[in-house]
């Protein structure tokens, strides 16, 4: 029997399949975090003093949860088909649907560290049918039947005749034209993670200390002088460390940047542990992470984009970030795919290379945008002027912070305004800014959607407009703006950009 026929009964009817096995597996996972919401439930039988009742309780939601996840996978079953995935699921409410292979923009898959040591994925199907939740997955089934049926959907969609797939049809081989464009070593990702030093960490830490304070069989706060006193005195120390407070302050500020780069350190290596972009005949793939394993490919023609991101320190040491801005997007978190995390700009070169992006020389002539676009900023320096005076005026001696603040903001964006700057690279445009997260975009013209000249009773005595580009991707139809430039330079862009689009819908 062919594989063809193996996917369809001897009645010709299509052969339905269910969801792994261990797809029960992951829901024993998923309890712990369900049950948290059984706290409450909990509490109240430990206020009424009905304390024989918790583990009965607790033993009946175990139970009613695991038999709910049985009948969700016995009523969840789906088929492959020549040109189709059609899913049917819902105990009580059934619902089916159909996915051509055509409305699916990309197939993801991602392994958490259950389903890597199970050897199973979760297939994604990105439609773009308006928002993650239209979009369509398969939970868990065999990693090789998901890496198949992403081949089957992608080769389908190139025009290319492959047979459709089953549960235990096995992946194709790759072929010899992928290679490896970017890898990141243990040792760069902990550089990374230095760089990615992150205050977050902190207000978890003090979320942590006071809700567990009074469970702690000991009461210690890094950032309270009064707590170092106390352990100076079991030792004698009390008095020099009174005499020497500023102690105090080395230690919360040692205590602070041990919290940031070790939360840095971690995100870097939890997201991006053993990164690899690979290129395959038409696409990107990037896999990565450490618990959770994803696997996800950008083609390279459905790429709009590039977005090189940095920062005011890290530059200084030549890091950069690169994402690719594409008609499907990276998940619910992230609008752009990013397929360089950390690197210096010579190893972001060849993967520009590859989606036929080019980035500016440093000969090349820049643009600024006119100074106006400080004007937001020095009306917010004047409203916090006139503020923090008002509340001197009422004896508030804080009030004096809010001059201080107002001036601190309009020098910023009179310093910001100086990096509004662009370029036109013939067919393509770059467009740069920010001061402490510079941040610059590589917009073909072909990938632009829309452009709109803007102008308003500011900017029109001036000369000036602005340029918003509507470009497919990221988020739905995201946008970049070239701000308050002449209205003659800004209507010839305009215009050319509009005649790359045609000529890419003439070709087309």
């Amino acid at each position: 029997m062919s594989e063809a026929d193996a996917a369809k009964t001897s009645e010709g009817e299509p052969h339905w399949q269910r969801l792994h096995p261990a797809t029960l597996a992951l829901a024993v996972v998923k309890l712990g975090p369900r049950s948290l919401n059984f706290l409450p439930a909990v509490a109240v039988l430990g206020f009424t003093k009905n304390w024989i009742y918790i583990v009965p309780a607790i033993l009946a939601f175990l139970l009613i949860s695991l038999l709910a996840a049985c009948f969700q996978w016995l009523r969840f079953r789906f088929v492959v088909g020549d040109d189709e995935v059609a899913i049917e699921s819902g105990v009580f409410s059934r619902q089916h649907r159909t996915i051509p292979f055509d409305r699916i923009q990309d197939v993801s898959i991602e392994q958490g560290l259950v389903s890597r040591a199970l050897g199973i994925a979760k297939v994604g199907f990105e439609t773009g049918a308006g928002g993650k939740e239209n979009d369509a997955h398969l939970d868990a089934i065999g990693l090789d039947a998901a890496q198949a049926l992403r081949t089957t959907i992608r080769a389908h969609r190139s025009s290319e005749a492959v047979a459709p797939v089953v549960a235990d049809t096995p992946e194709t081989p790759p072929v010899a034209e992928d290679r490896l464009l970017f890898a990141m070593t243990p040792r760069q990702l902990l550089i990374a993670g230095l760089f990615n030093f992150s205050l977050a960490a902190l207000a978890v830490v003090g979320a942590g200390m006071q809700f567990f304070d009074g469970l702690l069989p000991f009461k210690f706060n890094v950032f309270n002088p009064m707590d170092w006193v106390d352990v100076a005195e079991d030792y004698g120390l009390d008095q020099w460390f009174l005499a020497h407070r500023w102690i105090a302050a080395v230690g919360g500020v040692v205590s602070l940047l041990l919290i940031g780069f070790a939360s840095g350190i971690a995100t870097m290596f939890f997201a991006n542990w053993d990164f690899r972009l690979t290129r395959e005949p038409r696409a990107l793939r990037r896999t990565r992470g450490l618990t959770t394993r994803t696997d996800v490919a950008v083609p390279v023609r459905r790429v709009q984009a590039a977005i090189i991101v940095t920062g005011w320190f890290r530059k200084r040491f030549g890091w950069h970030e690169l994402r690719l801005q594409s008609l499907a997007s990276d998940g619910g978190k992230e609008k752009d795919h990013q397929v360089v995390p950390f690197a210096k700009l010579d190893a972001i070169d060849p993967v520009l290379t590859e989606v036929a992006i080019v980035r500016p020389d440093r000969d090349q002539p820049w643009q600024h945008s006119h100074r106006i676009i400080a004007l937001g900023g020095l009306m917010g320096m004047v409203g916090a002027s006139i503020g923090g005076l008002i509340a001197v005026s009422f004896g508030q001696p804080l009030g004096w912070f809010g001059p201080i603040i107002g001036v601190l903001i309009g020098a910023g964006s009179l310093i910001g305004a100086r990096f509004h700057r662009w370029t036109d690279l013939g067919e393509q445009v770059a467009i740069q800014r920010g001061m402490w997260k510079p941040k610059m975009t590589l917009l073909p013209h072909a990938s632009v959607q829309s452009v709109d000249l803007k102008t308003d009773f500011i900017l029109r005595p001036l000369g000036l407009a602005t340029l918003v580009f509507g470009v497919p991707g990221g988020s739905s139809l995201a946008s970049h703006e070239i701000p308050a430039i002449p209205l003659a330079t800004a209507q010839d862009l305009r215009t050319r950009i509009l005649a790359a689009r045609a000529r890419r819908e003439h070709m087309a």
